[in-house]
């Protein structure tokens, strides 16, 4: 039985590091070093940082997040990477749900096996509990973020990042994004070979545009965040394929049933502890509807499934502080609970 269940976590730990790491991991955390280098920092504090004006500031994350096609855990590096040039933590924490929760590229994907009300469902309970912990993270830390953010706000330019940095960003950005969105289905070679083209293009043209220095300044800040989050996400994926085999599949099929209150807890709570590759999550759920669960527990996991997972809870501890965590993590829960048992019950 040990043996069976480290097998199960050496196959999850496989295909994650064959299917996540070029492609996801690697664009991701370039583009979290990036930002801490390059953004200015005080043009972040106006419009994004805590003193910002909450009724602007999540709307823009919120609505940002949807183009952003992220897992649990490449958004880590992202919405870390927001927090450390100044972001708010509501804002940051607003980035770490709805980019896994209900980017466009899974929205899509789930109109296409799902139907269209339960991608506006989804979309609609997603920006909900966003500005709900949004405004929770605030009240529980935004004291303590907004010192942290001041205390580093040196930068005196006025722009919010210089043009030809701004470029590099954008092709940064766009090597985490086009083998997702332009690779939907086929051979995983073809997105290694999307990402490969656009890889080398940003990487000549940091080449060309930066300065030494600056280069160096960029790849040790991308470094820091492969260092802080990389070996907890590895450990998160191989427990969870652990957790994987001892589910038993009979037990999920028979507490999912119906909209009732528990059974949106269960799939809220196995969805905020699996992990789920972003798009995964519609033909599992899609299989599970056809095994007679209830549309509410569907929508939950659905949101919690991409949304959250025990690498994610263990990433977010070390890179944004055990007490965060602590707070995000069970807000999650609760308000997929609640949210699934709602929409299961009133709208779908």
């Amino acid at each position: 039985m040990i043996k069976e269940l480290f097998v199960a976590g050496l196959m999850a730990l496989k295909d994650y590091i064959a299917t996540h790491v070029l492609t996801c991991l690697i664009p991701a955390f370039l583009l979290a070093g990036a930002m801490v280098t390059f953004i200015n920092r005080v043009a972040i504090l106006e419009y994004l940082g805590e003193k910002a004006n909450k009724l602007k500031s999540f709307p823009l994350a919120g609505v940002s997040s949807f183009l952003l096609a992220a897992c649990s855990c490449t958004v880590i590096p992202v919405a870390s990477g927001l927090y450390y040039s100044g972001a708010g933590i509501g804002v940051a924490f607003i980035v770490l749900w709805v980019a896994p929760a209900a980017n466009i590229l899974a929205l899509i994907y789930t109109g296409s096996i799902l139907g269209g009300k339960i991608v506006i469902s989804r979309i609609i309970a997603a920006l909900l509990m966003a500005f709900i912990v949004g405004w929770v993270m605030t009240i529980f830390f935004g004291k303590e973020n907004q010192n942290l953010t001041y205390q580093k706000a040196e930068d005196t330019r006025s722009a919010i990042v210089d043009k030809k940095e701004a470029i590099l960003i954008l092709l940064i950005l766009l090597s985490l994004l086009l083998p997702n969105y332009l690779v939907r289905s086929g051979p995983y070679l073809n997105k290694v070979l999307i990402w490969a083209v656009s890889t080398a293009v940003m990487a000549v043209y940091a080449l060309r545009v930066l300065a030494k220095e600056r280069l160096k300044q960029w790849l040790m800040e991308s470094w820091w965040f492969v260092r802080i989050i990389f070996p907890l996400l590895l450990g998160g994926v191989f427990l969870v394929g652990i957790i994987g085999k001892i589910l038993p599949e009979e037990w999920i099929r028979n507490f999912f049933g119906g909209n009732g209150i528990v059974a949106s807890f269960i799939a809220t709570l196995i969805g905020a502890v699996s992990y789920f590759a972003t798009m995964t999550e519609a033909p599992f759920v899609d299989t599970l509807m056809k095994l007679g669960m209830g549309k509410g527990p569907a929508l939950a996991l659905l949101l919690t499934g991409p949304g959250l997972s025990l690498p994610n809870w263990l990433a977010i501890a070390r890179v944004f502080g055990v007490k965060k965590s602590f707070v995000y993590v069970p807000t999650i829960v609760v308000l997929g609970t609640l949210v699934g048992w709602f929409f299961g019950n009133f709208i779908l």
